[in-house]
């Protein structure tokens, strides 16, 4: 387990940076927190941390966006998805097991089809610590 504070969205996206430069293929990131925890702002220091300089924002309509770098960069956001039989419609196993790098925004509501190796990374706040903390813990692991 890895445990990251960030006290500002630049810590963040710098942390998201750093996790990218390690990145190999196949990797699947399950990104877990309530709205506005730090997973978009994660996802775009993770992009730039590829070689991707494309804009990079919440694919919250299209489930999932394709960018390319050192590594293929898969975004998913499923916060809309309902059921799981929804993921079949994206072609999402293509994604996963591909030779690319998938970021799963709200991951925990497709926990079940998440691989056992995934790589959790699940952002907190804490008001005690100011509005802008996030404290992101990495681990291995479904939901």
């Amino acid at each position: 387990m890895m445990i990251f504070e960030s006290f500002s969205q630049t810590n963040t996206e710098n942390f998201g940076r750093e996790m990218a430069l390690a990145a190999k293929s196949g990797e699947i990131y399950a990104l877990i927190g309530d709205l506005a925890a730090g997973k978009t702002a994660f996802s775009r220091g993770f992009a730039r941390g590829l070689g991707i300089e494309s804009d990079i924002t919440s694919p919250t309509f299209g489930i999932v966006n394709e960018y390319s770098g050192r590594l293929s960069l898969y975004h998913f956001d499923v916060y809309r998805i309902k059921h799981v039989q929804e993921m079949e419609d994206t072609g999402y196993e293509e994604y996963f097991w591909g030779s690319g790098v998938s970021l799963v925004e709200w991951a925990d509501i497709i926990e079940e089809i998440l691989p056992q190796n995934a790589i959790l990374v699940c952002f907190e706040r804490d008001a005690n610590k100011g509005d802008d903390f996030r404290r992101i813990t990495i681990t291995r692991g479904r939901p």
